[in-house]
């Protein structure tokens, strides 16, 4: 069987360049950083050679660079961290209806501590109006939260005119760049984030790795107490293998970005065209234009994902409905029904994202395969639908 992975924004395979990294410094190089002996001093070197690759993929100081465990952590700790440090100057926050969980989920525990919430809506193509985001902003306002490009839909926001109106205002801009980190070119300065997170395990790094770029100026408490590490504001024995994985997949990104870029956006054309070619009734969700090279999410009438995944799954070909992290949910994409889907049409959606080891036979292969399962599922789907309302309606039978 032909096995196809097509879910690079779930997680990606740890390249064998990051993976003989990690095994130096989980079993050679093992010492503790903290420690001023041979063996800290060489992992404590190990770590800021990291600090450092992963500063230049953003446009960062090495110092402003903090290691955290993943991008869920680092959000909310930029999130969590930036309003309890400014509780005192407002109360009042702001997001978009299409970010992540991480960012979501720490916006509603605020909203129980007493902040005022704000969720923006967002257009057809899940992208954020900064006209409208300025209609929300008061004098209370101290964080704004959005992120640079989504992970389902591939969507990149207009950050640098928010960025630029947040420094304008005065307030804190939080860039939760997990899904374009290493991906697509990112200048912290030229983007305007005061806060910006990233994650390891999505640019064939690993699993439990990632950062939180804080701009030199900017002050967050801290959520965990116990140690000096990270300037006190993650403390904790630091996962050096990890990291330096981590910094090696940063530095191997942006040196290939250009053209996985280019290859990947190919690949992406040529998808998009034998679906549309070979399968009616579909929607392509996300902007036509801004949006990442590899994201393709697309919707088919009278099919459930769910089916269709176990489908693919048969067949090989690994793809999702969405973020991993909301994967057992039951219920629709919140980013889809965010952008106007309806239920029925956003349960009926899978998410494809390539990555450096897809090639074009892949996509032949999932173009042979994809339709025909796409009808065989709509055959079953009609048969049901009749059978639904046979049962409603005995006269029918």
């Amino acid at each position: 069987m032909h096995l196809v992975y097509l879910d690079h924004s779930s997680t990606t395979p740890v390249r064998t360049e990051v993976s003989e990294i990690v095994n130096e410094y989980m079993s050679e190089k093992y010492g503790n950083p903290s420690n001023t002996h041979m063996l800290g001093r060489e992992t404590k070197a190990a770590m800021e050679w990291a600090r450092k690759q992963t500063a230049d993929a953003i446009g960062a100081c090495q110092e402003e660079v903090f290691f955290t465990s993943g991008g869920t952590e680092g959000d909310n700790i930029a999130i969590i961290g930036t309003a309890y440090q400014n509780f005192s100057k407002g109360r009042h926050i702001i997001t978009s209806a299409v970010e992540h969980n991480a960012v979501l989920d720490a916006f509603e525990f605020l909203k129980k501590q007493g902040f005022n919430i704000t969720i923006l809506p967002v257009d057809n193509y899940g992208m954020v109006d900064l006209a409208e985001l300025k209609k929300y902003v008061n004098e209370d306002t101290i964080l704004i939260s959005v992120m640079h490009a989504n992970n389902e839909v591939g969507t990149i926001q207009p950050i640098e005119q928010i960025g630029q109106f947040a420094k304008e205002r005065g307030i804190v801009f939080h860039v939760d760049a997990v899904g374009s980190f290493g991906k697509i070119p990112i200048d912290v300065k030229r983007i305007g984030a005061d806060l910006l997170t990233g994650s390891g395990h999505k640019i064939y790094g690993p699993k439990g790795t990632g950062f939180l770029y804080i701009r030199e100026g900017v002050s967050l408490r801290p959520l965990v107490y116990g140690g000096h590490q990270e300037k006190g504001l993650r403390p904790g024995t630091e996962n050096v293998s990890g990291i330096a994985g981590m910094g090696l997949a940063a530095e191997l990104a942006v040196t290939e970005m250009s053209k996985e870029m280019l290859r990947l956006s190919k690949l992406k054309d040529k998808l998009i065209a034998g679906l549309t070619k070979n399968i009616p009734n579909i929607k392509f969700n996300g902007h036509p234009e801004k949006s990442l090279p590899m994201n393709i999410n697309v919707s088919f009438e009278n099919v459930k994902g769910k089916d269709l995944l176990q489908a693919l799954d048969s067949q090989g070909i690994a793809a999702s409905s969405g973020s991993a992290c909301t994967a057992s949910s039951a219920k629709p994409s919140h980013v889809l029904t965010a952008m106007g889907l309806s239920n029925e049409l956003a349960q009926g959606t899978v998410r494809i994202t390539l990555g450096r080891d897809n090639s074009s036979e892949d996509i032949e292969y999932v173009l042979a395969k994809l339709p025909v399962i796409v009808e065989r599922l709509r055959q079953n789907y009609k048969y049901n639908e009749h059978e639904d309302e046979a049962q409603k309606c005995p006269c029918l039978h």
